[in-house]
């Protein structure tokens, strides 16, 4: 399998910001035109690109037409899209506006059946779960609220309603540019040993990459980074190499 490095650009009020351990106050803008900084991701070299809705995860107005716009900007290369997708018409907006492939979260921890609703109706490389871990718990609703089930006990759910794409964010991690949570990595992907795993939360340097491709975590397909792009601390390039290790 080729693992892939997804540039992450997560959309807070029309601007790309990243958060710390996904606290809102936290959010350092980056960029003023996603679109642009989609673009300059692609001419470093990135095959797909993760879009977060944070407006939408926190509730708020979705941000549809910007996500257009990125898409757009970038076509043909792929967008995966998560945020505040909690029914099919928010999944086929997004994948109308572009998306090459959404993300449900909060969705997939309250309602694991509508992940296999949507993949009856757009397919299964067009659909992915994001399970959200907070003190153990699945979290959800912008990861405000970290009462669900155990992340293995999840994937195993999601892995019966036919999911193929499950993206694995530790929340304790995400930001703090400390390295991936490997353990909880293969908790999930043991549990869930057909699906494709997408590693996020933690992502620092080249060795954090070397280290999760090398880790022998079942299904590994990728891992995003964010933070550490953003601030210069390795190429999209480079870190596709480091994870193709």
């Amino acid at each position: 399998m080729t693992r892939v490095l997804y540039p992450a650009i997560d959309l807070l009020a029309g601007r790309a910001v990243r958060l710390r351990q996904g606290e809102r106050q936290s959010a350092r803008v980056y960029s003023d035109d996603p679109p642009a900084q989609a673009r300059a991701f692609v001419a470093n070299g990135a095959r797909y690109l993760h879009v977060v809705d944070l407006d939408a995860a926190f509730g708020e107005k979705r941000q549809t037409a910007l996500i257009e716009r990125i898409a757009q900007a970038v076509f043909p290369v792929p967008i995966q899209v998560g945020g505040g997708i909690r029914d099919l018409r928010a999944a086929e907006e997004t994948l109308g506006a572009g998306a090459a492939r959404i993300i449900f979260g909060t969705a997939a921890v309250e309602r694991p059946a509508l992940a296999g609703e949507a993949i009856a109706r757009f397919g299964g490389e067009r659909v992915a779960c994001g399970i959200d871990v907070k003190e153990g718990k699945a979290a959800v609703r912008g990861w405000t609220d970290a009462r669900g089930p155990a992340p293995a006990r999840l994937a195993t759910t999601l892995a019966g309603e036919g999911v193929e794409w499950l993206v694995v964010t530790a929340v304790a991690k995400d930001g703090t540019l400390e390295g991936f949570d490997l353990d909880l990595l293969r908790q999930v992907s043991e549990a869930a040993p057909q699906a494709k795993v997408i590693a996020s939360g933690g992502a620092g340097d080249l060795s954090h990459l070397r280290a999760l491709a090398t880790a022998g975590i079942g299904g590994l397909a990728g891992a995003i980074a964010g933070t550490a792009l953003y601030e210069g601390r390795f190429g999209v390039g480079e870190g596709q190499q480091a994870l193709s290790c």
